[in-house]
């Protein structure tokens, strides 16, 4: 399990650290807001404990953030607060855990257990990569929080390509893997549907003139773009 720690209290990230460690965890540690923001984003952790009180971005900022993004990497909150209104403003927000100071790591290791294995139950039924999800039982698709209305075969090619993200797929492949027919030479559906399925993305993107997620690789196809 790798695991991001983001907590400014040196004391105690030495002693997650340690204690995690020993327990066959890796873990990195980031004590600043901004940094461990810009470190939460990456696909790289199987888990987060982030605490709320932070210099440079404050925790439930971060925690907020991530879920606007569609990034579900599970979150155990940790602070030194243990009012009420903090622990159910973290859950609101889309906190799997809430542990208060001062705390035994061999809780922390049961509560980091239990929160992933909870989270690849839910992920049976999901795709995600980077800030884009996609539910195969729900048929529904987020990107950074928001709906995007996908027809069935467009929601049927984005799955095959969120599958392999990088991967570099010929119009043949997903002609053959989605509409189930053998490659037309002159028919350009592939092409049409992946220009169709482009538009609603960036329809639902924050920036104005957003890269697309499902690239051209010019003479071969298409695949979807690794976040980063």
């Amino acid at each position: 399990m790798k695991v991001l720690l983001i907590e400014d209290e040196a004391a105690i990230a030495d002693f997650v650290v340690g204690g995690l460690g020993a327990r066959g965890i890796s873990v990195h540690a980031e004590s600043d807001g901004r940094a461990g923001h810009a470190q939460a984003l990456k696909p790289d952790w199987d888990a987060i404990v982030l605490d709320l009180m932070l210099p440079g971005r404050d925790g439930l900022d971060i925690l907020a953030d991530l879920r606007q993004r569609g990034i579900g990497t599970p979150v155990i909150l940790l602070t030194a607060r243990n009012e009420l209104g903090d622990r159910l403003g973290g859950l609101q927000l889309g906190a799997d855990d809430y542990m208060a100071k001062p705390f035994f790591v061999e809780e922390l290791a049961a509560r980091l257990q239990t929160v992933l294995r909870r989270a690849k139950g839910e992920r049976q039924s999901e795709l995600q990569v980077g800030g884009l999800l996609l539910d195969r039982i729900g048929r529904t698709v987020k990107l950074q929080g928001r709906a995007v209305e996908l027809t069935g075969r467009e929601f049927s090619l984005l799955e095959y390509l969120m599958r392999s993200p990088g991967e570099v797929f010929s119009r043949a492949q997903l002609l053959e893997a989605v509409w189930g027919y053998d490659f037309d030479p002159a028919t350009n559906v592939v092409d049409v549907c992946v220009k169709r399925i482009r538009a609603r993305l960036a329809d639902v993107q924050h920036e104005e003139a957003p890269q697309p997620l499902i690239e051209s690789v010019r003479g071969v196809g298409y695949r979807f773009r690794r976040p980063g």
